[in-house]
């Protein structure tokens, strides 16, 4: 979780600075943070968040958002540079919202381990009825901890 949480501080985001590593066998295949596609400019070069001016709530209208979500960025990095992601385990710092549930249940993450909540039930519900393994951090540790 270290590891992505500095992967997180590379986030362009004005509102969140997520970050996520996607690892199998002990070994990391690719990272990625939120921020706008390649080419296209910061929020905070063109002057604010877009949701902001508008008041949108957090986990809302995601579809205005000129970020692509941390998750998101980790598999097209994968595809990028033809890596696999099936059966791997997704190391985030912030549960994934709807959308990028979606697209780790298809591209084969079998297991989510996130930092920090997010108000996204129906994201919860599709992970568990794919069969996601779904561990908050916290409890991991404790788990460890318990098992000596």
């Amino acid at each position: 979780m270290q590891i992505t949480e500095l992967v997180s501080t590379r986030a362009t985001c004005l509102r969140r600075k997520v970050g996520a590593v996607i690892v199998r066998d002990r070994r990391i295949l690719t990272t990625g943070y939120n921020g706008p596609p390649q080419s296209i400019t910061h929020c905070e070069d063109r002057g604010g968040c877009l949701r902001d001016e508008l008041n949108i709530p957090s986990g809302q209208r995601m579809e205005l958002s000129r970020a692509i979500h941390a998750e998101q960025n980790a598999i097209i990095q994968a595809a990028k540079v033809g890596i696999s992601i099936q059966d791997s385990t997704l190391y985030v710092t912030t549960f994934p919202c709807f959308t990028c549930a979606k697209m780790l249940i298809n591209a084969g993450v079998k297991r989510i381990i996130y930092k920090e909540g997010y108000p996204d039930e129906f994201s919860r519900d599709i992970l568990k009825e794919a069969g996601v393994e779904v561990v908050q951090f916290d409890e991991l540790l404790k788990r460890s901890k318990e098992e000596g």
